[in-house]
């Protein structure tokens, strides 16, 4: 498996200083927080997409993915949705990420099963534009749609190879799921997952990878007893927890932590 982090957890920081410290610490590649607030995101001219793909070519690190906001199950009109999601298609394909993420985000004013058609019939709509570029739109266990168990309500209607999932160790933790489960579930969709650690449910302050109650070991044994040899990406929430330790001094004992629990579940 492959390492990578998140800059969410650098918020602000240029890309220069992203690269240098993937270099730096051993990672091979980067998720990108696709917002106004960063370097890069969906209003950035083409001169600054080319900028941004040579930089990270002359460092030898990779751009995982652009991490959208875009809520797929939200009530309202599709074609915002929908043209926010295609925006970052674009760029995903200019930098050449192999990635976009998107969220839930259902109301609880919705019920379950129109938030599931509302979702299905967007990413539906979406996958052909995805499939142009040459990118896969991964829908998050987050929010709504916190467990495998409910992102599969979504994904299997929408049966599309340009649409997956991104397992977020932390939310399907938190909705109950067991490593193992959620595995089961989200296996023919997964394009990456987001590792990271926390105290407690009560406290999702982020922590340096192993501090915390997440269960990392037994993730990461499912993926390999699985021969899964995709992406492992840690989000450290930095940019929600402005009194977290900052994630440059945890790095590389990060990857450390990661590479000794690949190494035990080999």
């Amino acid at each position: 498996m492959k390492l990578a982090f998140s800059t969410l957890g650098v918020p602000g920081l240029p890309v220069s200083e992203v690269l240098r410290l993937a270099h730096t610490h051993g990672y091979h590649g980067v998720e990108l927080r696709a917002h106004p607030e960063e370097a890069v995101h969906p209003g950035i001219d083409a001169a600054q997409r080319a900028d941004t793909v040579a930089e990270f070519k002359a460092a030898g690190v990779e751009v995982l993915g652009l991490a959208g906001y875009a809520r797929v199950a939200a009530p309202g009109d599709d074609e915002p949705v929908l043209a926010e999601i295609r925006a970052l298609l674009d760029l995903a394909r200019d930098l050449g990420a192999p990635y976009i993420r998107v969220f839930p985000g259902a109301s609880p004013e919705q019920s379950a099963a129109e938030a599931d058609a509302t979702a299905a019939r967007r990413l539906g709509t979406a996958a052909r534009y995805a499939a142009d570029a040459g990118v896969r739109i991964l829908l998050e266990t987050h929010d709504s749609h916190r467990t495998g168990a409910d992102a599969i309500r979504v994904l299997g209607p929408v049966g599309h190879r340009n649409v997956g999932s991104l397992w977020d160790v932390m939310h399907t933790w938190l909705g109950g799921e067991q490593p193992s489960e959620t595995y089961a579930a989200l296996s023919p969709f997964l394009g990456y997952v987001q590792v990271k650690d926390i105290a407690s449910p009560d406290d999702t302050t982020p922590l340096p990878l192993g501090a915390g109650v997440l269960p990392l070991a037994e993730c990461v044994e499912v993926l390999s007893r699985h021969g899964w040899d995709g992406w492992l990406c840690w989000e450290y929430e930095k940019r929600w927890y402005e009194g977290a330790a900052p994630l440059p001094e945890l790095l590389s004992a990060g990857r450390e932590h990661l590479a000794r629990l690949l190494n035990e579940s080999a």
